[in-house]
């Protein structure tokens, strides 16, 4: 009984000391050292897998087993379940790899398979996705490591969003210009610094093609953003008497000869 009294005392040992090593000394350190939420993460998940690792042995240590005796064992058993769960190993490798690497962290927003959504939590062998829909979908580690993968935020917390509209060849190009930089500038979320600026594009079959663009740091609200932002131009438009055209083509008829009658 004394033995399983010590081993439980162990596991909760590490318990507490990895509370007090994360919650204490390790937030003090990232606050000042202003360490983000994925880096702060990934190390916290990284000291409780080795601190629960060493303690789980030393807690089988107190119990008087052997841990020669299981390293053996677990090596033959380890062969024939590994053949059975490839899949599953290989997303316990890929966690482990993103912890360390930290190409894909808590809080980064990515792209996958026309899937946009901020990672929540990095597990062992799966990971949290939450999409715009506020929906969690569950990820294989696999997947954030094999697969193509867009990092919205990896470097970054803002991206750069454009904007097209085209207006009449009648139009004054320069109001167009004033008017789009205008209503993008206004939108709330949309940032002073880089500066929005305003392209003409192309000479299309039916109007002047202007792109505008943008940089703003709320990645995953941007289809709200870019509506806004359309609203406004139709209003700045319409003030102004600028025309979105329709598409328009020349027809022309070409004049046939007359039919010579019929004779029978």
């Amino acid at each position: 009984m004394s033995k399983i009294i010590v081993a439980v005392a162990v596991v909760f040992g590490a318990r507490l000391f990895y509370w007090v090593l994360t919650q204490l000394a390790l937030h003090t350190y990232y606050r000042r050292h202003r360490i983000n939420e994925g880096s702060r993460y990934a190390a916290n998940r990284l000291l409780a897998y080795f601190i629960y690792t060493v303690a789980g042995l030393m807690a089988i240590e107190m119990l008087g087993v052997r841990l020669t005796v299981i390293w053996g064992g677990a090596a033959a058993l380890l062969v024939g379940i590994g053949l059975g769960l490839q899949q599953t190993f290989n997303d316990l490798i890929c966690g482990i790899i993103l912890l360390f690497e930290r190409t894909v962290e808590v809080g980064d927003v990515v792209e996958m398979d026309g899937m946009v959504g901020s990672v929540r939590q990095i597990g062992l062998r799966t990971s949290m996705v939450e999409t715009r829909d506020n929906v969690t979908v569950i990820v294989p580690n696999s997947m954030l490591i094999t697969e193509k993968v867009i990092n919205w935020s990896h470097f970054d917390d803002k991206a750069r969003y454009t904007l097209q509209v085209g207006v009449a060849y009648n139009s004054d190009p320069q109001l167009v210009k004033q008017l789009l930089l205008e209503a993008v500038s206004n939108h709330d979320t949309v940032l002073a610094q880089p500066a929005p600026i305003v392209r003409l594009v192309n000479f299309g079959d039916s109007s002047l093609d202007f792109e505008a663009l943008f940089w703003t740091k709320d990645l995953l609200e941007i289809e709200n953003i870019r509506s806004d932002i359309r609203f406004e131009i139709e209003r700045l438009f319409r003030e102004n008497n600028i025309v979105i055209p329709y598409p328009q083509r020349d027809v022309w008829v070409k004049e046939m000869p007359p039919i010579p009658p019929y004779d029978k």
